[in-house]
């Protein structure tokens, strides 16, 4: 079975229905000829951008020269009542200082650390399903908050600041804060952004909570009481260049970015996942025995027992990767594949394109976890996948992030079976991250 993908449009549209397109569904609003071509250059009155799926051009604009090439703020200008000055939205030496104090928290040891955390998390999430047909992206999304939560926190999505701020950010998302005018039009600066009015609000309440949060968290740790989780390691890291940490309002910025994309992506990827199993039970089956073998307290080694399971979510990750286009502006005069690049010019990479390029992958649209063993996918994977960017400004999240995926997959998968509902095919559109247009519908069967 071939998982769904959304139905690219004709090549050829007007920019008014173009525009009307990208609103409705970044995804399905561009052109099939993306999953073969190499480069392709799209024209507005306004600016120019290039999506490309050139291996050498992605290495350049990512790992060579990635300052020659910062991230564009278009797309992040809709985001910014929530992120603020988030690591997500600098560039430059602003954002250097913020990654040089926020990278020690991701470290390999680091990540042991939050083991037990992300394994509460699962078994809440394995206690809160029950048989019978649910709406899955629902309850990813609840666990993939309260992993959050606890690393970052040491508190459960059941406590009051948490709860609300799960529910405050589910308000958010339906404002489609993504879509701001200054996405399409090159506003100058003093021009204003003209946020919706609910995407103001959440964003404002959800500042808000964080901020509670944060505030309790610095003063725990000038009395010496603070828990060693993630929010402490960052608050008391200094740059080591300058020596500075993070004050409060710079430590809610970060904590925006942190729930934005480590809760809404984590999410998105489970819920795939799962319905990838669902539609091939055959490798749900080899999931489920292989999560059997863990212990029942396991610690951070028995991820060596999961290597079936990651690379089910490294497929999923590929078929469906949370963060489907990510935009930089040139900087300075540039040729792509003889094409003159212009300074302001906006450039696409789009993992979406990429992780499915015919050119790349050998049968990139079918579900096959088993490539990832395989020596042919070598060069794919260096060269054609990117679920978290690459370069200077890969995510600092990555090696958490998968960690949380796979530990939470199986756990899922051990105690139960997904199976598809009939007639309930999903979707895949694109708005904060790939979701689902009508949710995703699974049967649970208890094991």
């Amino acid at each position: 079975m071939i998982p769904p993908k959304p139905t690219p449009r004709a090549d050829k549209v007007s920019l008014w229905r173009y525009l009307q397109l990208f609103r409705a569904d970044i995804l399905s609003a561009q052109p099939a000829r993306l999953y073969h071509a190499l480069m392709a250059e799209f024209r507005t009155p306004f600016f120019r951008s290039f999506l490309v799926n050139d291996a050498a051009l992605i290495a350049r604009v990512l790992t060579e020269r990635p300052d020659d090439f910062p991230k564009s703020l278009r797309i992040a200008e809709g985001l910014r009542p929530l992120l603020g000055q988030s690591v997500f939205v600098t560039n430059g030496e602003v954002w250097k200082r913020q990654r040089r104090i926020i990278d020690p928290a991701f470290e390999g040891g680091r990540l042991r650390d939050t083991f037990p955390a992300i394994w509460a998390a699962g078994e809440a999430a394995v206690a809160r399903l029950h048989e019978g047909v649910m709406e899955i992206e629902a309850q990813t999304s609840h666990a993939a908050a309260d992993v959050i939560f606890r690393t970052l926190f040491s508190i459960p999505i059941e406590n009051e600041i948490a709860a609300a701020t799960f529910t405050e950010f589910k308000a958010y998302q339906r404002t489609q804060p993504i879509l701001n005018l200054a996405a399409f039009l090159p506003l100058p600066d003093w021009v204003p952004r003209f946020h919706r009015k609910a995407t103001k609000r959440s964003a404002c309440v959800i500042r808000s909570l964080i901020t509670r949060l944060t505030e309790t968290r610095a003063a725990e740790i000038a009395t010496g009481q603070a828990p060693d989780d993630l929010a402490t390691k960052i608050m008391t890291t200094a740059d080591p260049q300058t020596g500075q940490r993070f004050k409060t309002a710079e430590m809610v910025d970060q904590v925006a970015i942190f729930f934005l994309a480590g809760h809404e992506t984590s999410a998105s990827a489970l819920a795939w996942a799962l319905y990838l199993l669902a539609t091939h039970p055959e490798v749900q089956s080899r999931v489920a025995l292989e999560a059997a073998t863990l212990p029942e307290t396991p610690d951070f080694a028995a991820l060596s027992r999961l290597k079936f399971t990651r690379d089910v979510f490294r497929e999923t990750l590929r078929l469906y990767p949370p963060v489907p286009m990510m935009v930089r502006e040139a900087s300075c005069p540039e040729d792509f594949r003889g094409r003159p690049v212009k300074p302001g010019a906006q450039v696409v990479l789009s993992p979406w394109h990429l992780h499915r390029h015919d050119r790349h992958w050998p049968n990139p649209d079918v579900f096959d976890p088993d490539r990832w063993s395989r020596e042919d996918n070598r060069a794919c994977a260096r060269d054609a996948y990117m679920p978290f960017s690459a370069g200077p400004r890969v995510c600092t999240g990555a090696g958490f992030a998968m960690v949380e995926g796979t530990l939470l997959l199986a756990q899922l998968a051990k105690e139960f079976r997904f199976e598809a509902v009939a007639g309930r095919i999903p979707v895949p559109v694109a708005h904060l991250t790939v979701r689902a247009k009508d949710g995703i519908w699974l049967k649970l069967t208890r094991r």
